[in-house]
């Protein structure tokens, strides 16, 4: 199963509407998404992830109740292990027919 993660938007790189890539912390790890479907997004929003993609703003409360949900079920762990082997966030791969998506 896959889940859209908050995280916070840190920087924004490119002006190509499609090729708009962020830097964003997820609870302390760091990675590179497409800005594609949240155009209005800018650094210090925070945005849903779900496979690399940033797909909605959220406001701070419902980014950092959902990280709360999420630790308490010890699904933040698979983004440190995967931080931690230097691999792809689970669930945060390309899709299939969408935006290109930068490299880390």
């Amino acid at each position: 199963m896959c889940l859209a993660v908050p995280g916070r938007l840190v920087s924004i790189e490119g002006d190509d509407p499609l090729l708009r890539a962020g830097r964003v912390d997820f609870a302390g790890v760091v990675k590179q998404v497409n800005l594609a479907y949240v155009p209005e997004a800018v650094v210090g929003d925070y945005v849903m992830v779900h496979v690399g993609f940033a797909i909605a703003k959220v406001d701070e409360e419902e980014a950092t109740r959902v990280l709360a949900y999420l630790a308490e079920m010890g699904a933040l762990a698979e983004l440190d292990e995967a931080a931690a082997e230097g691999g792809a966030t689970p669930g945060m791969a390309a899709a299939p027919g969408g935006p290109p998506r930068t490299s880390s």
